[in-house]
């Protein structure tokens, strides 16, 4: 017989490929095997167990406060591999929770844990301090104990009872504002042309790739907001804390000094100036709490329930009328959008579905949006027009930010309630088409070719802009700045000329919105479910509709099942999927502008109108 090596190695190969495609299948299988038990022990294992008198609640906040869990379960697997995954707290989770521990008899205390907390939007951690607020007028002690606050902790910690800090931690409440980065003297040394085609005084997001120094009109309009926003900071505190009015501003002023007064020790710092109640590591917290609670030998500690299992306590009724909620959070893009990004196309199927769903009487959309796309705003704005000419109410709730687009798509309402830090207003347009022309002049390289028409080339970052192009632009920008303030009009029941004198790109907070008619009621999310509720006429028993994305496969598995998403996650992190602590990284100043610039230069469109703010939360 001849030995034949291709035959061989085919052969070969085939077997290594099927070993191969039998080990995968073997591991898929364990973990899907994995998964089942665990279902089955957490819906068998005797349901939910009644909860012992004097239990506290422990709320360890770990990552960002959200309006919803960005990314998918592949996302987390994958993330987790680089180790790169990052926690959500979803604002409505930690409402349900605060809100039924405030009536729950056998909750007496709730421990807030902050040192893990990323941070969140001012009207998000007001909402969330309003919620404690009601725990603490149900007679119910909140302590809260971190080893470094920065502001936004801080401002949640600060509705507590009793506020501890450790004692190598601070309190660090810095004041709001930023100096932005300007790349127009770095953009010439590299031969790159931003042409920026606008409407709007004040639509300043991009001057950065223009301007060597941010104008007049922009340094006017963020002293007005950041002066408002940082004046209802410290009068929070200052009330929560019982501290005499301008304390905070003093204390900065004069930080250098006392900082030398307190030994250095900025624990001791924040004790003196009366901004905690304590200096306590975690340890002594504990012991505190075994002092005033209830003993539990099974954990060797006080009583207490955790945020997951609390949270697992209160699955949302899937029967009877409801109001339904969309949440529109991040930038809006003109296809489809998970969670974290406003698809145009995703949204509207989203609102079209609550429309056609007979149990929904009534809609609130959430919104937390810097903008993005005119035509992705206008694509939701439609829909929720046509949800309203069907019969059913619409009311937006404005979250931490609903600008430029966020404020487009909350124009189609019967009621625009936004919180007094809402970033909001910013209605206006641009469009950014960088050329790189010179950059090829230094290179040496050319261009040339036939076109039929003038136009079939005309925006070739290679080559400069062609006038015509410029105008031709510029035109579509005051048509949409026109449809803007035209349908902002129509919403405010007023004229486009008085729309403008509060437009040209102009950002406002939400009280300063409200005084100048771009939103009718100041308030939270509560509110606008009330709101909505009562237009519907649904009375006080009606349910909360979350219209989300259709969910994976495996989130489809444990809806099957009849497991709960807090059930999902607590899989995950016991498979390992998730880890217990999860970093949170930063993405460099730099490269996100020029990132952004670099996104919209590689649209799909020749050019976009884009009606965005880019604007920062504090």
């Amino acid at each position: 017989m001849s030995f034949k090596p291709l035959s061989s190695l085919r052969r070969g190969i085939g077997m290594l490929w099927r070993g191969l495609d039998a080990t995968r299948r073997f591991v898929l299988n364990m973990l899907f095997l994995l998964i089942v038990i665990l279902l089955l022990i957490a819906i068998f294992s005797g349901g939910v167990k009644p909860l012992g008198a004097k239990t506290a609640l422990v709320l360890e906040l770990r990552g960002d406060l959200a309006e919803q869990h960005t990314g998918s379960f592949s996302d987390a697997v994958l993330e987790s591999v680089g180790g790169e995954t990052r926690r959500t707290i979803q604002l409505r989770d930690l409402l349900t929770v605060l809100n039924a521990a405030a009536k729950d008899d056998n909750i007496t205390s709730v421990v807030l844990l902050l040192d893990e907390m990323d941070g969140g939007g001012l009207a998000q951690l007001r909402e969330a301090g309003a919620a404690i607020d009601r725990v603490k007028a149900a007679g119910k002690r909140v302590v809260a104990w971190g080893g470094s606050y920065d502001q936004k902790r801080y401002l949640l910690a600060s509705h507590a009872s009793e506020v501890y800090v450790h004692p190598m931690g601070m309190v660090m409440i810095e004041g709001f504002g930023r100096h932005r980065n300007y790349y127009r003297d770095a953009l010439d040394k590299l031969g790159v042309t931003v042409n920026l085609i606008k409407v709007g005084t004040y639509k300043s997001a991009a001057e950065p790739y223009i301007a060597n120094a941010p104008s007049q009109a922009a340094l006017e309009a963020d002293t007005y907001l950041y002066g408002d926003l940082w004046k209802n900071y410290t009068a929070a505190v200052e009330k929560n804390r019982k501290l005499p009015e301008g304390a905070i501003a003093r204390g900065i002023e004069q930080l250098p000094q006392l900082m030398e007064a307190a030994g250095g020790s900025a624990a001791q710092l924040a004790l003196n100036q009366k901004l905690v109640d304590g200096i306590k590591t975690k340890d002594e917290v504990r012991a505190m709490m075994i002092k005033r609670g209830a003993w539990d030998s099974s954990i060797d500690s006080f009583r207490q329930v955790s945020f997951g299992d609390y949270l697992g306590r209160y699955p949302q009724p899937v029967l009877g009328d409801a109001v339904g909620v969309i949440v529109a959070e991040g930038e809006i893009t003109d296809g489809q959008g998970g969670p974290g990004v406003i698809g145009g196309i995703s949204t509207a199927n989203q609102i079209r579905r609550a429309r056609e769903d007979d149990s929904i009487k009534a809609l609130v959309l959430r919104v937390d949006s810097p903008g993005g796309s005119a035509y992705g705003s206008e694509l939701i704005r439609r829909e929720l027009e046509l949800t309203r000419a069907a019969g059913k109410p619409v009311v937006v709730s404005m979250g931490n930010v609903a600008a430029s687009g966020g404020y487009w798509i909350s124009m189609a309402s019967d009621e625009v309630i936004a919180d007094p830090a809402t970033i909001t207003g910013s209605i206006g347009v641009f469009a950014i088409l960088p050329t790189a022309d010179k950059v090829a002049d230094k290179l040496g390289v050319r261009t040339g070719g036939y076109t039929t028409t003038w136009l079939a080339d005309a925006y070739n970052p290679l080559r400069p802009m062609d006038p015509r192009f410029t105008q031709l632009i510029q035109s579509s920008i005051n048509n949409v700045y026109k449809e803007f303030t035209t349908k902002a009009a129509v919403a405010r029941k007023t004229s486009a000329a008085k729309i403008d004198e509060v437009g040209q790109g102009r950002v406002w907070t939400g009280a300063q919105a409200k005084e100048r008619g771009l939103v009718d009621t100041l308030g939270n999310y509560g509110d606008a479910l009330r709101s909505a509720a009562k237009r519907a006429k649904l009375g006080d028993d009606y349910r909360i509709s979350y219209v989300e994305r259709p969910g994976s496969k495996f989130e489809r598995f444990l809806e099957m099942m009849g497991a709960s998403a807090q059930t999902a996650v607590n899989i995950q992190v016991k498979l390992g999927v998730l880890p217990e602590a999860l970093p949170a990284g930063a993405v460099a100043g730099v490269a996100k502008d020029l990132g952004w610039l670099n996104e919209l230069a590689d649209g799909k469109k020749p050019f976009a109108a884009v009606t965005h703010c880019l604007c920062e939360l504090p």
